[in-house]
């Protein structure tokens, strides 16, 4: 990627953001709308997960990277913190790899 095109992007997601605050400045955001934002962030990270899970290029593919997932989703199930969440899920990865 050059220069150009990474000041490109950079500008135009300063003015992406610029757009929200000059469209809705003094309005307020109806409820509808608003409990769809509060969404969508959610929404964002389950499709980046799953993405990077199950993908490999433009192909389907199932290895150690969804027992990871799996552990993840129990330590999450069981309520504990992020970082353990995490380490469960790297850890499970690991393991299912050497093996």
């Amino acid at each position: 990627m050059t220069w150009p095109a990474i000041f490109a992007l950079a500008v135009g997601s300063y003015a992406l953001k610029a757009m929200g605050l000059l469209g809705f400045g003094g309005r307020a955001v109806p409820e509808r709308a608003r409990s769809a934002f509060t969404l969508i962030p959610a929404a964002l990270l389950a499709a980046l997960i799953a993405v990077q899970t199950f993908a490999d290029g433009r192909h389907l593919t199932i290895d150690a990277r969804v027992a990871g997932l799996g552990a993840a989703a129990v330590a999450v199930l069981a309520r504990r913190s992020f970082l353990t969440v995490v380490v469960v899920g790297a850890v499970a990865t690991a393991i299912v790899r050497a093996l």
